[in-house]
């Protein structure tokens, strides 16, 4: 069973940085694909980057240049770094996992909510102008 902690959410002021951490228990699969999604009240959850198993980044074209995805293998955790923070920004973040699934289905299809079984409880992130 996967399990997924996050934190690192809050209020951060307009143009500062955040860095989000998502704790992976049970990734026992040889592959896998984790992500971050961000979704607002009354909208659609919507990818923000993807990280298969070997390492491969994939960033949702929106998202490029801001926001960092990053992973510490030794200890399971997924960073999701956001500089440059604007009050569009504001969203609950979600880490979220799909056991044994290529790598291109996880740079694919693995922008889409529906490709993932497991999600965290979602932290808060507020920018304020």
């Amino acid at each position: 069973q996967v399990h997924l902690v996050e934190s690192g959410g809050g209020s951060v002021q307009a143009g500062g940085s955040l860095r989000l951490s998502c704790a992976a228990s049970g990734l026992t699969y040889n592959t896998y694909c984790l992500a971050y999604f961000r979704q607002a009240p009354g909208k659609e959850r919507e990818a923000v980057a993807t990280l298969h198993s070997d390492g491969a980044i994939t960033y949702a074209d929106t998202k490029k240049g801001r926001f960092t995805i990053s992973r510490d293998n030794t200890k399971n955790i997924l960073y999701h770094q956001m500089s440059s923070l604007n009050p569009e920004d504001t969203d609950m973040y979600y880490c979220a996992a799909v056991l044994s699934v290529s790598r291109t289905n996880c740079q694919t299809t693995g922008l889409s909510r529906g490709a993932y079984d497991y999600w965290g409880q979602g932290t808060q992130v507020t920018v304020s102008s």
